[in-house]
């Protein structure tokens, strides 16, 4: 099909003053001819900007907060692009999948939290990642079937600390999490980054997506972030996605899968010499990844616990009330603290419970070590 005759997709953007959020409607604007915004909701701290991409697109409905996302999910339309940060976005995650919509997934919390949750709700292709990482497995994943797929192979920046030890981790402060050397996030993403916690949340989500074990899901060190994610293959060739590091294609596949939109972003220029280089993951400066594993194989209600002890430690630590070290500790205390329910259905209630737990016992330790 020419794009003449591609059919114009009618878009919600959830999230939509965020980063993903303004990128995507960066994507709309540009294409008008393939997309239309008929929903925009935010959480309501950009209120002004808010009220400009309003005016801008007239979407058929608009609102503000996690009630109003969920709702904007559950319109008619051809696909959400869920880009609200963190466990809020559950409610949304559930009502885009349960009104039969297409899922364009920026939100991994939800997915991590919910678990078999969303999976259950979720038809066949529902879910499309968009996430840099993921987006670029799922394009490899398109070189093979699933019975020749050896193992994923998720690749990190390193964010901006990489090279350094524990001990010199434990001064860092906020501005310096927050100035990572290839991407350009949303605050809580970016330390998340620095620490390497996303790309633990990143090693559940993938394994969720495609179900592939997790002794099969590998992260490696690559500093200049070109090649996003690769795919080994049983017979030893590797499929690798490579872009400079920008948003904005995934974005953009998540919109229009399994098309894809021209022009979307500038290419590699294979005129100027490139060089990729990737470093073996330092577990003892940065477990993250590692617990994240334990967890995801714990599962039940263990992610979930993981990304809200998490969240909780991360707002600790920008407004000053904890070491940046202390996130990921913060963490593995609670996860060792979390009594995982026995049941074999997990329920929403499960979930939320413990969340809610989760969130309140990293409070009392961060609070207890002041």
């Amino acid at each position: 099909m020419t794009s003449a005759e591609t059919p114009r997709r009618d878009v919600v953007v959830l999230g939509s003053t965020g980063s993903i959020g303004t990128q995507a409607l960066e994507i709309v604007r540009a294409n008008p001819d393939r997309f239309r915004v008929v929903g925009l909701t935010a959480g309501g701290s950009h209120r002004e900007l808010f009220d400009a991409q309003v005016a801008e697109f007239s979407p058929a409905y608009s609102g503000l907060g996690a009630d109003a996302s969920a709702e904007a999910a559950s319109q008619p339309c051809d696909v959400v692009l869920n880009g609200i940060t963190g466990a809020v976005g559950l409610s949304a995650t559930l009502a885009t999948l349960d009104a039969g919509n297409t899922l364009a997934l920026a939100n991994k919390e939800s997915l991590i939290m919910g678990g078999p949750l969303v999976l259950e709700r979720a038809k066949p292709g529902q879910i499309v990642p968009v996430d840099s990482e993921h987006s670029a497995l799922a394009q490899c994943l398109r070189g093979g079937t699933a019975e020749e797929v050896r193992r994923l192979v998720l690749t990190a920046s390193g964010g901006p600390f990489r090279g350094r030890t524990r001990e010199e981790l434990l001064h860092v402060t906020v501005d310096q999490a927050l100035a990572h050397p290839t991407w350009d996030m949303g605050p809580v993403v970016t330390i998340n980054s620095a620490n390497l916690v996303n790309k633990g949340l990143e090693v559940i989500e993938a394994h969720l997506l495609f179900g592939i074990p997790y002794d099969r899901i590998e992260v490696v060190v690559h500093p200049t972030s070109v090649v996003h994610s690769m795919v080994e293959f049983v017979d030893g060739s590797t499929l690798a996605q490579a872009s400079p590091p920008t948003m904005l294609i995934p974005i953009s596949l998540g919109l229009a899968w399994p098309d894809r939109v021209p022009d979307t972003a500038p290419p590699v220029d294979w005129t100027k010499a490139n060089t990729w280089e990737f470093f073996p993951l330092d577990d003892e400066a940065f477990p993250a990844v590692r617990i994240a594993r334990e967890a995801g194989a714990t599962g039940a209600t263990a992610p979930a616990v993981y990304n809200a002890a998490n969240e909780v430690a991360v707002e600790a630590f920008r407004q000053g009330r904890l070491g940046f070290v202390q996130i990921i500790d913060t963490v593995s205390h609670v996860l060792g603290a979390h009594d995982v329910p026995s049941t074999a259905v997990l329920t929403l209630d499960d979930v939320l419970a413990a969340d809610a737990w989760a969130r309140a016992e990293a409070a009392r330790l961060i609070e207890s070590s002041r």
